[in-house]
């Protein structure tokens, strides 16, 4: 009989045990992210799925080379020597003529090694985390495609330099300011032209003349 409340209460204490951290955080803030109506914001520079710009893509196959894993495909071939030239976007010749390029994102393991060597930028990991599937063959992503848009045109060719500016007329000099001689006596003004001068004036304190026959 003692036994059996002995166990009783042994069973009642482990679950005592059990709900402690439920007894703990039962009165404290909710942290829980209700998911998917809630995300959280991700850091810069995430890795996750590769995405390819295939119209930038040349070809080289280095991202392939540095691929751990071995999750790229690439096949291609050199393009005609009398095809239209075609460029990437930072103005690099398009050689070859991707036929293949496929990322096996099942085997893919986030590394980000493919991204460093591509010339052109054209590879790199997306922040799109939300592509589980489950079927493995939906995780093989084929960018290569028909009928794509090249440049035709280098997006990065030398300008040609602009006409030079007519040189502008040049301005008339300005007239000289006269200067006063030297011993600070300014000169005498100019008679007025047309008439005769005015009498001078008499001197102060000295007899008028006499008139003739006096």
């Amino acid at each position: 009989m003692i036994q059996y409340f002995k166990d009783v209460w042994e069973g009642f204490w482990t679950v005592l045990v059990g709900m402690k951290i439920t007894w703990r955080h039962l009165f404290t803030q909710k942290v829980t992210l209700q998911y998917p109506e809630e995300k959280w914001q991700l850091p810069p520079k995430s890795r996750m799925r590769l995405f390819m710009a295939y119209e930038d893509c040349i070809g080289c196959g280095q991202c392939a080379r540095a691929c751990p894993v071995q999750c790229i495909y690439i096949k291609a071939e050199k393009r005609d020597s009398k095809a239209t030239p075609i460029f990437a976007a930072n103005g690099q010749p398009i050689k070859l003529d991707v036929s293949v390029f496929d990322i096996d994102m099942s085997l893919c393991c986030y590394c980000n090694l493919c991204t460093y060597p591509c010339p052109t930028n054209c590879i790199y990991m997306t922040p799109e985390y939300e592509f589980a599937t489950t079927d493995l063959t939906q995780q093989l992503y084929h960018f290569a495609k028909t009928g794509a848009k090249f440049l035709t045109v280098n997006p990065k060719a030398a300008a040609k330099p602009a006409a030079p500016a007519a040189p502008a007329a040049p301005a008339a000099p300005a007239a000289p300011k006269a200067t006063p001689p030297a011993g600070g006596t300014p000169p005498a003004p100019a008679a007025p032209t047309g008439g005769a001068p005015p009498a001078p004036a008499a001197p102060s304190g000295s007899a008028p003349p006499a008139p003739a026959g006096a």
